[in-house]
């Protein structure tokens, strides 16, 4: 594509980026929606599956396979929302499978289901360092395209798989220990951790443990797994600091964890005490105790987009014939807390899993639904 045109033309059947500039500023945004697929009526825009269809030539209803490690977590209500808008978009179908308890066999089972039924492609969190090499290159072998998405392959080691959606999750736990070493100057730490050992978690666990020795500071840390469900979680959390009841602070590195985190601070109403936590992720509760002062921080880390762009992604290399992508995506870090909570709080969105109902939210706040 010719580089530096300032005209409103196109080059090789393509807007350029000068052309769209001047569509929009030029046309309007209507008349360039509908040279694109969109449509107007004398009420605004008007989105739709069939619009945004006009943009690609009729295509095969591709199926993308979702694997999951805790299928039925709350944290990934959001994940499901964004793969159901984006397969509707694009005109795609999924199926949402895997294990609800984090065994790495069964979710291995799953995927081999997936290459026997000839999905089209599959998305799977790399939750094990080594026990997905050999499914996803199977796939990948049966001409099935394999996304990592939420958890990814350790680093220094070269997976198979086409690309990773998800956070850089080493990066975002030391961070984490950062904020921990500027809250605590001294004494016992607590870091829950669902399942130890596991990709989607453990590489936030090792980078806040870093974090906080790197600072100098005399914490000492004490790792304690929790386990796979909310209730499991809670109940580990409760008896750790009934036993430990010295701590100076709390923190977690997965959204169970961190809802039963802030569970036990507010009922013991240990803020009043000096102690300090936090978290990741954005489960309802979670969010209103950030609100009520209890709980310091939550990094929220958008499950939406963990799922609507690995859709994304899937659709353009497969509409490309592989041509196009694959190419990994950082869905970023954002610490929530009690000066920036309040949005999260009052809008009720499929984008954070609080509603099932599709919205667009505008920049002012209102929601159109």
């Amino acid at each position: 594509m010719a580089q530096n045109r300032d005209d409103n033309t196109k080059d090789n059947g393509k807007l350029t980026n000068a052309g769209r500039r001047g569509l929009m500023q030029g046309a309007g945004l209507g008349a360039a929606l509908s040279l694109l697929g969109g449509v107007t009526s004398a009420g605004g825009l008007i989105a739709s599956a069939q619009a945004a269809e006009a943009a690609f030539p009729p295509h095969k209803k591709w199926k993308i396979v979702f694997v999951n490690h805790v299928t039925t977590n709350p944290f990934f209500v959001p994940t499901q929302y964004g793969i159901q808008d984006a397969c509707s978009l694009l005109g795609m179908d999924y199926q949402w499978t895997g294990s609800a308890t984090s065994d790495a066999g069964e979710m291995v089972r799953a995927v081999n289901s997936a290459i026997a039924a000839k999905a089209d492609a599959i998305a799977v969190p790399i939750v094990d360092p080594s026990a997905f090499d050999k499914p996803i290159q199977a796939a990948l072998d049966a001409g099935i395209p394999v996304f990592a998405y939420n958890a990814d392959a350790p680093r220094g080691k070269i997976s198979p798989r086409l690309a990773y959606i998800g956070q850089d999750l080493y990066l975002s736990g030391y961070q984490m220990g950062e904020r921990i070493a500027r809250l605590i100057d001294s004494g016992m730490v607590a870091l829950f951790i669902a399942t130890p050992g596991q990709l989607n978690i453990q590489p936030r666990l090792d980078g806040a443990s870093d974090a906080i020795k790197k600072s100098g500071k005399k914490i000492d840390i004490q790792t304690v797994a929790t386990g796979a469900t909310v209730n499991e979680e809670l109940s580990k959390i409760k008896a750790f600091y009934l036993g430990h009841q010295d701590l100076k602070g709390m923190f977690a590195v997965d959204a169970g964890s961190t809802q039963g985190v802030a569970q036990v601070i507010k009922e013991s109403n240990l803020q009043s005490k000096g102690v300090h936590g936090g978290g990741f992720d954005l489960l309802p509760q979670t969010i209103q105790i950030i609100h009520e002062g209890f709980l310091d921080f939550a990094i929220d880390q958008q499950p939406y987009v963990q799922g609507f762009y690995t859709v994304v992604e899937t659709f353009t290399f497969l509409a490309s014939g592989g041509l196009v992508g694959p190419a990994n995506i950082n869905t970023g870090l954002k610490f929530v807390t009690k000066a920036t909570v309040e949005s999260y709080l009052n809008k009720s969105t499929r984008y954070e899993g609080k509603t099932t109902k599709p919205q667009i939210v505008l920049m002012n706040g209102a929601i159109k639904s």
